[in-house]
C-alpha cells in the first residue's frame, strides 16, 4: 500500500517519506479501512515535530483521524461491517500506523459508522476536533436555555461547538480575532461575536447577557483567559478547556472560582472514557443525522502532498480543517 511515515522527528519535507508499505492485516477484534481521506491535526504536526514526546515506536505512520470504508474484520468481528462506510478515532494514539496510508487497522469501537449523508472528508475532520467540541460542550449536561461562551470560535473545534450547542438549545457568544473568523463563525451560527483584539471580552459579554455572564466556557486558551473567565462566569458554571499554549503554567485564581462554585474540566480528546467516548459519537452522529453540522474543509492534499499539508496545518493561519485524499472515491 502507498504510505507516508517518519522514523525521526523533525520538520515535516525533512522527515516524512512517501512509499510502499505491507498491507496490515487485522488482529482480533479489529476491522482493515480502506482510507479514503485522512485529516491532519495540530497533534499530528506536533508529534511529528517532536513537540511533545519522542518517538514511541521506530516508524510512525500520522494521524488519527480519517474516514473510508470497512473491507476486513478480525476474528470476533461481525463481516457484516465489510462495506461499512465509517471515520475513526484515536488511530495513532499510542499505535505505531495512522490514517496516512491507504489502509490502517484499528479495534473496531474505533470505526464509527459515517451517516449515508455526510462525505468522507467530513468524516476525517470528526475524530479530534469533533469529539473535542462534544464533549466540552455537553459533559456537564444538556445546555438548552444555556449561554455558552466559546473562544476561539473559528477554530475547527471551536466551529464545531458552535454548531453542537445550537443544535443543543444554547444561545453561543463567540471570541475570535478577525472580521474573516467573526463572519465564518457567524456562519456557524454565534449568536454573538466579539473580536477580542478590538473588545474588551468581560464588558461585551457582560452587555450581551445583560450583566448576567455565561453558563459555560468552551475554553482554548485556559491561562490566558482566567482572569475573564471568573468575571463573566455565573455561579454553578463550568469550565471546559482543551488547550493553554499561550499560558501553560497559569496562576490559578482558587478563591474567586471557589466562591463560585465553578466546575473546571480538563479535557484530553485521547483519554476520554469508553462511556464518555460512546456519548460522544451518539451526538455527533445524531446531530449529522438531523443535518445540524456543516464541515469546513479549508485545505485538501493529495497523499504525495502530505508534508504541504503538515505546513499549512503548522502556519496556524487555515480556517477550517486540513485533509489528505488517500485513494479514489473521497
Amino acid at each position: 500500500m502507498k504510505a507516508v511515515w517518519y522514523e525521526k522527528t523533525g520538520p515535516a519535507a525533512t522527515v516524512l517519506e512517501l512509499g510502499e508499505r505491507p498491507v496490515p492485516e487485522p488482529q482480533a477484534g479489529e476491522v482493515r479501512v480502506r482510507v479514503l481521506v485522512s485529516g491532519v491535526n495540530p497533534s499530528d504536526v506536533k508529534s511529528r515535530a517532536g513537540v511533545r514526546a519522542p518517538m514511541a515506536f521506530p516508524c510512525v505512520i500520522p494521524h488519527s483521524d480519517g474516514a473510508g470504508i470497512i473491507e476486513a474484520v478480525g476474528t470476533g468481528v461481525t463481516k457484516d461491517r465489510i462495506g461499512e462506510r465509517v471515520w475513526t478515532w484515536n488511530a495513532a494514539w499510542d499505535r505505531p500506523y495512522g490514517t496516512c496510508a491507504e489502509f490502517v487497522c484499528v479495534p473496531e469501537s474505533q470505526a464509527v459508522r459515517l451517516p449515508d449523508s455526510v462525505g468522507f472528508d467530513a468524516g476525517a475532520c470528526l475524530g479530534i476536533p469533533g469529539m473535542t467540541a462534544s464533549h466540552a460542550v455537553f459533559a456537564d449536561g444538556a445546555v438548552d436555555g444555556k449561554t455558552l461562551l466559546v473562544t476561539g470560535g473559528a477554530g475547527s473545534v471551536g466551529n464545531y461547538a458552535t454548531q453542537l450547542a445550537k443544535w443543543g438549545g444554547a444561545r453561543v457568544i463567540t471570541t475570535v480575532s478577525g472580521f474573516v473568523k467573526a463572519q465564518h463563525s457567524r456562519a456557524a451560527g454565534a449568536d454573538h461575536v466579539i473580536n477580542y483584539r478590538d473588545e474588551d471580552v468581560a464588558s461585551a459579554v457582560k452587555a450581551f447577557t445583560s450583566g448576567a455572564g455565561v453558563d459555560r466556557i468552551v475554553e482554548v486558551e485556559l491561562g490566558g483567559n482566567l482572569e475573564t473567565s471568573v468575571k463573566i462566569l455565573k455561579p454553578g458554571g463550568a469550565i471546559a478547556a482543551y488547550g493553554s499554549m499561550a499560558i501553560p503554567k497559569p496562576e490559578f485564581p482558587v478563591y474567586p472560582l471557589m466562591f463560585k462554585h465553578i466546575t473546571m474540566r480538563l479535557i484530553l480528546v485521547y483519554r476520554l472514557s469508553g462511556g464518555e467516548r460512546r456519548r460522544a459519537c451518539e451526538l455527533l452522529t445524531k446531530a449529522m443525522e438531523e443535518n445540524a453540522l456543516t464541515h469546513t474543509i479549508a485545505a485538501r492534499f493529495p497523499l504525495e502532498a502530505t508534508a504541504q499539508a503538515h505546513r499549512a496545518v503548522e502556519s496556524g493561519e487555515l480556517i477550517g480543517n486540513a485533509v489528505i485524499d488517500v485513494s479514489a472515491g473521497s
